[in-house]
């Protein structure tokens, strides 16, 4: 699933990863019993959920699936694509706002695995 993300899920993942937003952890596409959270942070029990249009047509199953994470102690919060796509870093003062999180964005390093083909010159400049 991680490779048929729609837009507004890797625009909000692009924010979420790598601890950017007040330092926590957040999982993509993280099963939580039989179901599969858009996104999870397990140390703030929350999930975040992105709705685009296809959720009209699946209210019924969107309900039970809230009511089984509810039962399991998580917090769902429930947002549209559209949002994440008009606005990101109000979905990310929503997020933080929801966790009583004061607002904070560190982008993350750009080191790891994606730049282990960066050729750096002497002067600390990337070809």
């Amino acid at each position: 699933m991680r490779e048929n993300q729609t837009k507004s899920e890797g625009l909000l993942w692009s924010i979420l990863r790598a601890k950017q937003l007040c330092g926590l952890k957040f999982r993509r596409q993280h099963p939580i019993g039989a179901w599969i959270a858009d996104f999870a942070c397990p140390a703030k029990v929350l999930v975040v959920e992105i709705d685009g249009g296809y959720h009209d047509l699946t209210s019924d199953e969107d309900i039970r699936r809230q009511e089984h994470l509810d039962q399991l102690g998580w917090t769902v919060l429930r947002l549209t694509d559209k949002d994440v796509e008009q606005d990101a870093e109000a979905v990310a003062r929503a997020i933080a706002n929801e966790l009583n999180l004061s607002y904070e964005f560190q982008r993350r390093k750009a080191t790891g695995s994606g730049m282990m083909n960066v050729k750096v010159r002497k002067k600390g400049k990337p070809k």
